[in-house]
């Protein structure tokens, strides 16, 4: 067989062929001139490929766009003890996420050009899952003077957000949404009331004081769309709720877009696919922010991906180090790691009848993409080769210990799933291979 050098021309044939942009889901062919795409459909090499031009065989397994991961910490620069862009790369492509956008909360704050640069220059040199950074909506993060949202968007920001803080002040998101619909930038809120979740830990109710542990309102993440909701009727400006989980946030969402506010959200795996008794015994794998819900709110959650209110599924891959996870609950830091398992608890959705594959994988590839205007998430000719091969019925148990994330704190640890990335290509090149 000819290698690829020869020509640079590589064929994946006899794919199942998934692109949720145009809803195709059809058995198929597509080929790779370099690092785009060079033609792509189910007529495809009917007549077989021509000489010199290297052949992936399928075996049937569907052949997607990579996904696009629109909420990850990477901790690098500051904390690479906990991660750093080279394992979160390592993470993310053994998941098939090509294009993932980071937080702002490192150390120094992505709010300046200069760190900007940096993410993007280091994801290039590491060359594995792209990297796409959000900048800092205030300055350090401190929620009083707005970054220099201008310059950081020319330097390559996506969108702009305190990451895992509430923008809590009313006039700054009000100046915030004011400048965004000027020059037409995105903000994306924690939503959150600062004051009703200080030193809470987890969801309130019935469960967290059986347990003896302080409980975060429902209320807070609904008390915050509503005020944000109201400045973007003032003020025009393009908002995005992340990680919704509380029935009552997704309903406010579900009529803002009723009424035609420009507001999209996403929510993440574990809001529709655990509760708040994964906290159990003290499990602090389970300590998340926004909080795991009640099972009421987690159907709503479901509800809401079903009718089309949340636009996308993002990882929220929070990483935290072993010295911030084994301690008592009470004391442990937020967050879970979620890049190599946002795609199996995603399928359970279509495993459960919940949603159709094209469906679930537009919420995690082109609606994403669309949101923070991405060109990614599409099998169309021209597109950049960034692709995942997967078998949607392989069974697997999530073991957070080969995690390859340098952090093991998955809330999903010890899940049996079914789906499993077989090949994860980026500009045509493959950067993660599974040996079955």
């Amino acid at each position: 067989m000819p290698n690829r050098a020869s020509t640079g021309l590589v064929a994946y044939v006899n794919a199942r062929l998934l692109d949720p942009a145009t809803g195709m889901d059809a058995k198929g062919a597509l080929l790779i001139n370099g690092e785009t795409i060079a033609d792509v459909g189910p007529g495809l090499f009917q007549a077989g490929v021509p000489s010199g031009i290297e052949v992936i065989e399928c075996d049937g397994l569907c052949l997607a766009p990579g996904l696009v991961d629109m909420r990850v910490q990477v901790r690098e620069p500051g904390e690479e003890h906990k991660e750093t862009l080279r394992s979160a790369g390592e993470s993310a492509v053994a998941g098939g996420v090509t294009s993932m956008v980071c937080l702002p909360n490192t150390h120094p704050v992505i709010d300046d050009v200069a760190t900007v640069e940096f993410v993007a220059r280091r994801a290039r040199q590491i060359g594995l899952a792209k990297v796409f950074p959000y900048a800092a909506a205030t300055k350090q993060l401190a929620g009083k003077e707005l970054a220099e949202m201008g310059m950081l968007a020319e330097a390559g920001a996506l969108a702009f957000t305190d990451g895992t803080r509430a923008i809590g002040d009313a006039k700054v998101m009000r100046r915030a949404l004011s400048y965004a619909a000027t020059f037409g930038l995105l903000i994306v809120q924690h939503p959150e009331e600062p004051s009703l979740v200080e030193d809470a830990v987890m969801n309130e109710g019935e469960f967290a004081t059986r347990l003896g542990l302080a409980g975060m309102p429902s209320a807070a993440e609904a008390i915050m769309i509503e005020r944000d909701l109201r400045l973007v009727a003032l003020t025009g400006g393009r908002y995005h709720a992340a990680h919704l989980s509380t029935a009552e946030g997704i309903d406010l969402i579900r009529r803002a877009k009723a009424n035609g506010l420009p507001v999209t959200c996403d929510t993440a795996p574990p809001y529709f696919a655990l509760n708040e008794q994964a906290v159990g015994d003290y499990r602090t794998f389970a300590k998340l922010s926004p909080p795991l819900r009640g099972e009421a709110d987690r159907l709503a959650v479901i509800e809401g991906l079903k009718d089309g209110t949340i636009d996308a599924i993002a990882s929220d891959h929070a990483p935290q180090d072993q010295d911030s996870k084994r301690v008592p609950f009470t004391m442990a830091e937020f967050g879970g790691i979620g890049l190599e398992t946002l795609l199996p608890v995603t399928l359970d959705l279509v495993h459960d009848g919940i949603l159709t594959l094209v469906e679930a994988l537009r919420l995690v590839t082109c609606a994403p993409a669309s949101i923070l205007g991405l060109a990614a998430g599409r099998l169309k000719t021209g597109a950049s080769a960034d692709l995942v091969l997967f078998d949607p019925d392989r069974t697997w148990a999530i073991d957070a210990k080969i995690a390859r994330s340098k952090s093991k704190n998955s809330p999903f640890d010890g899940r049996l799933v079914r789906g499993q990335v077989a090949r994860t290509v980026v500009d045509g090149r493959t950067v993660f291979r599974h040996e079955r």
